[in-house]
């Protein structure tokens, strides 16, 4: 969970005004390729079980791609490759980028493939399409992400699977009786799949508990963050700054144009939960977790040279690399440089801890070779429009929402650089440096 630490379009689509840019050196440098995100959308982000729960991963997937196509005017034959993020994946459609693709009516000539890498799967998925293009292979790649929690994967027993593949090779009626005759009660019990690591068998839940036990994050401190970040969601739900949230016309259902999970409580209302991992005295409820989450996401990243020719005015620059140190070291930039920050709140513990870690010298010498600590993000710049805790989290798309919205920031803030990061299962992160685009 500390791993965001170790390892780690058209003009007129943004509604926000016009702020002078801070005046700070920029990034590029001669001779590399600029790398720019044109424009971002996403699926309204809504609790698993709601009103997507009779749709599968493609339709949303899909809905974002239309929507990203709607809102940018971009020919389909212009886009050279798709990349998607996915961590739970539907076995129907395995290969989600693809069908979902094929759905939103790009040609079957244009290569989609799927990347898993837990939470950060959305991040991979940009950085990849940040390297194809950096390669020279392409010069405008569509990368997303999505999840579908609604409706999981539920297997039968590995001892039940074995039968019925013997059962589908057995040859005379004897044979399948015999199979048949060998089942036992026990080998009907289903196997649900575990938001866990597979190594070490915990749930990010039960990660979460224990870091914020090691870095003395309280009860209190997690309430007070997850309350704020609903809070904070509220507002700029309602002043209407979330603009990266497309409409979506469920087929049956009502048209969904916003998310569902930002329900701002009391400290008093959310003290009365009881712990959800580490019974009966851990810290981590469900009031400071990140929810099941239904949604999709997807952004427009092209080469600068591509994208002016084609017309299009790009929101940032995309700087990627792996760690909030390595990113800062990499790009010559401190945290003071940054004027925007967006981490991935998976939980209220895990934020927390991190943010303790990060204002350790301790922990910068022990742990990240350091001198000193890397240094904490002014609350006042971080997760300004709330964050995954109250905005909701499937887990192969938040990273595009993290640089969209961070893109939005700046444009609304003024500022120059803003500095995504998320950590992810098995001690994993990823980290990226957004540069405001010029105006």
């Amino acid at each position: 969970m500390a791993s965001m630490l170790l390892n780690t379009s058209i003009s007129y689509c943004c509604y926000f005004p016009s702020v002078q840019t801070k005046s700070k050196k920029t990034l590029a440098r001669p001779g590399v390729k600029n790398i720019v995100l044109v424009e971002g959308v996403r699926t309204p982000f809504l609790l698993s079980g709601t009103t997507y729960a009779d749709l599968m991963p493609h339709d949303l997937a899909r809905a974002a791609l239309q929507g990203l196509l709607h809102r940018t005017g971009l020919p389909k034959d212009a886009v050279d490759y798709i990349i998607y993020g996915t961590v739970i994946q539907e076995v129907k459609t395995s290969n989600v980028a693809r069908e979902a693709a094929l759905g939103a009516g790009f040609s079957d000539k244009i290569p989609a493939h799927t990347v898993t890498m837990a939470c950060i799967s959305s991040n991979q998925a940009m950085t990849s399409a940040v390297g194809l293009i950096a390669a020279g292979q392409c010069d405008a790649v569509v990368a997303g992400g999505v999840e579908f929690m609604s409706d999981v994967p539920i297997r039968h027993s590995r001892k039940m699977r074995k039968t019925m593949l013997s059962l589908n090779k057995a040859k005379t009626l004897g044979q399948r009786l015999s199979l048949i005759g060998s089942i036992r009660l026990a080998h009907l019990s289903p196997e649900l799949p575990a938001v866990a690591e597979f190594s070490t068998a915990e749930t990010m839940g039960h990660s979460a508990d224990r870091l914020a036990a090691a870095f003395g994050v309280s009860r209190v401190e997690q309430d007070e963050f997850a309350l704020r970040s609903h809070t904070l969601a509220k507002k700029a739900q309602d002043a209407g700054l979330l603009q990266d949230v497309i409409s979506f016309k469920v087929p049956g259902r009502d048209i969904v144009s916003k998310d569902n999970g930002i329900r701002p409580s009391s400290m008093e209302q959310m003290g009365k939960l009881k712990a959800a991992f580490v019974k009966p005295h851990g810290t981590v409820t469900a009031a400071n977790s990140s929810f099941l989450t239904d949604g999709a996401s997807a952004v427009l990243v092209m080469s600068e040279e591509k994208a002016l020719a084609m017309g299009y005015k790009p929101k940032a620059y995309l700087r990627p690399t792996y760690g909030t140190p390595k990113v800062l070291e990499r790009a010559g930039l401190s945290m003071s440089d940054i004027d925007v920050f967006e981490f991935h709140e998976a939980f209220a513990g895990q934020i927390m801890a991190n943010l303790k870690a990060m204002d350790s010298d301790w922990f910068g010498q022990t742990y990240l070779g350091r001198k000193s600590k890397v240094g904490t993000p002014p609350m006042e710049k971080f997760n300004l429009w709330g964050g995954s805790l109250s905005l909701g989290h499937p887990f192969g798309a938040t990273g595009c929402r993290l640089v969209t919205t961070v893109a939005h920031r700046l444009q609304k803030e003024g500022g120059q650089y803003g500095l995504v990061a998320a950590c992810a299962a098995g001690g994993q992160g990823h980290a990226m440096v957004i540069e405001a685009y010029p105006q």
